[in-house]
């Protein structure tokens, strides 16, 4: 029974194995630089990066826009088509097909 004991005991009566096996647990856990903070902010990182990305696309998106609006033809054809404006004495015939229509349920 002695024997097995001094068997698990004998890497820790190793001053230098100890002495990396309690830094390591410190830098892992416990320092202000551990592995779990660095893996915290890397995801964070990662995150903003993603939402930096989709930021870029909608500014190409709103300069497309923007462009579009700069010129006369754009913004009569942005008031047709978005807000359904007409010139004086002019007729417009909105088209609905069936399947844009919403279904009522049977029950209602």
């Amino acid at each position: 029974m002695k024997s097995s004991k001094r068997k698990y005991l004998k890497p820790f009566k190793n001053i230098y194995l100890l002495v990396i096996v309690v830094f390591a647990v410190w830098m892992i856990f416990f320092d202000a630089h551990s592995w779990l903070l660095h893996r915290d902010l890397n995801e964070d990182i990662e995150a903003l990066e993603n939402e930096k990305a989709y930021y870029k696309t909608e500014m190409l998106k709103d300069n497309k826009a923007i462009k579009e609006l700069s010129t006369e033809e754009g913004v009569e054809k942005t008031a047709r088509e978005t807000y359904f404006m007409k010139k004086p004495n002019e007729e417009i015939y909105i088209i609905e097909y069936e399947d844009s229509i919403p279904k009522k349920k049977k029950n209602e």
